[in-house]
């Protein structure tokens, strides 16, 4: 079965290994919350897509509300 193409690119971060544990304490509460897996990877995509305003879109992931 091929795959679809998406318009998603990937890149590669460093970030502190403190950020990574809070943003992941942070993600099990947003998980909790609202009652699906959140991961860490969805608080940073979140918060790119909210601090600079960019539009939704449709992920391989789903949708980043």
């Amino acid at each position: 079965m091929a795959r679809s193409k998406s318009n998603n690119v990937q890149i590669n971060i460093s970030i502190p290994s403190e950020w990574k544990t809070q943003l992941e304490n942070l993600a099990r509460i947003y998980s909790v919350e609202e009652g699906k897996t959140i991961t860490f990877l969805d608080l940073m995509r979140r918060g790119i897509q909210e601090k600079y305003q960019l539009g939704e879109k449709d992920n391989e992931r789903g949708t980043i509300s």
